[in-house]
C-alpha cells in the first residue's frame, strides 16, 4: 500500500475521461443530427459524402434546366396554338372571299380582317427588326437559330439535347410567304392551308422534345432521391442507436465518478497503519 501513487485513481480517471468523451460525442451527434460532427469522426465518409453532395448539386441544376426548357417549349406551343386559331379564321376568310355573291366592298371588309390577323402573326413571329411577342426570357421563339437550343439534362455537360429551330420567318416555307406584304385574302387560300400544316408539324416536333424533357426530369429526380439516401446513410445520425449510446455513456460517467471518489479515498486507509 502506497500514498504517492494511486493507481486505482489513475485508472478510474482514464475510464471516466473516456466515458465523458463518449457522452460528449453522443450529445454532439444528437444535437446536430449528424454522425460526422468533426472530420476525425469518419474521414473517409466525409470525403465520399462531400463528393455526393456536389454531384447532387449538379443534378439539381440539371433538373432545373430541364424544367425551364419545358417552360420554354410550352410557351412556344402556346403561341403556336393561338396562331393556329388565327390561321383557321384566315382560312375561313379566304373561302368567304371566293363567294360569287360578294361584291368588292364585301371582299374589302374580309381583307381588312385578314390583314389585321396577318399583322398579329407578324407581331408574334417578329420581322427581325421590331421585338416579337413570341419570346421567352428575351429569346426569340420563332426566329432563325440554326444551332437550336442546347439543354443540359444531366450532371455532365455532355448530357444534353437540342430543341430544334422554329424559324417561322423562313420565306421558303408557307408561313414566311403568307406574311409577305403582297398576300391578301384573294390569293392566300393555299398558303393558309400549308401554314396550318406547317404549324401542326412544328407543334408535333416540340411535343416530342417536351416528352424527352419530362423523362429526363423524372430520371434526374430519381437519381437525386437515391443520392440523398446515400448521403443520409453516411452523415445522418441514427437517433435510436445514438440515444442508446448516450444512455450508456451517462451511466458510465455516473459510475466512473463514484468509483473515482472511492479510489481517491482508498489511501486514507493507510493512515490506520500509522496509528
Amino acid at each position: 500500500m502506497v500514498i504517492n501513487t494511486n493507481i486505482n485513481a489513475i485508472n478510474a480517471t482514464r475510464n471516466l475521461n473516456e466515458s465523458q468523451a463518449m457522452l460528449s460525442r453522443s450529445l454532439s451527434r444528437l444535437s446536430s443530427g449528424s454522425k460526422i460532427v468533426k472530420p476525425s469522426d469518419d474521414a473517409a465518409g466525409l470525403a465520399v459524402s462531400e463528393k455526393l453532395v456536389a454531384q447532387n448539386a449538379r443534378i439539381t441544376a440539371a433538373r432545373t434546366n430541364a424544367q425551364n426548357a419545358m417552360s420554354y417549349v410550352q410557351t412556344a406551343d402556346g403561341f403556336m396554338k393561338s396562331m393556329t386559331k388565327v390561321l383557321t379564321r384566315m382560312s375561313e376568310l379566304t373561302a368567304m372571299a371566293k363567294d360569287v355573291t360578294k361584291n368588292d366592298s364585301d371582299i374589302a371588309l374580309y381583307n381588312a380582317e385578314f390583314q389585321a390577323l396577318k399583322q398579329q402573326l407578324i407581331d408574334t413571329i417578329g420581322d427581325g427588326t421590331n421585338p416579337a411577342l413570341g419570346t421567352f426570357n428575351g429569346i426569340s421563339l420563332f426566329g432563325p437559330n440554326s444551332a437550336g437550343l442546347s439543354v443540359t439534362i444531366g450532371e455532365s455537360s455532355s448530357h444534353s439535347m437540342t430543341i430544334g429551330e422554329i424559324n417561322l420567318r423562313d420565306t421558303s416555307k408557307a408561313i414566311g410567304q403568307l406574311i409577305a406584304p403582297s398576300i391578301d385574302v384573294t390569293n392566300a387560300g393555299d398558303l393558309v392551308t400549308e401554314s396550318i400544316q406547317q404549324l401542326a408539324t412544328e407543334r408535333a416536333t416540340l411535343g416530342a422534345a417536351q416528352s424527352r424533357l419530362e423523362v429526363a426530369a423524372a430520371q434526374l429526380q430519381v437519381q437525386y432521391e437515391n443520392l440523398e439516401a446515400a448521403i443520409s446513410r453516411i452523415r445522418d445520425v441514427d437517433v435510436a442507436e445514438e440515444a442508446t449510446a448516450l444512455a450508456k455513456a451517462q451511466i458510465l460517467v455516473q459510475s466512473g465518478t463514484a468509483m473515482l471518489s472511492q479510489a481517491n479515498s482508498a489511501p486514507q486507509s493507510v493512515l490506520r497503519l500509522l496509528q
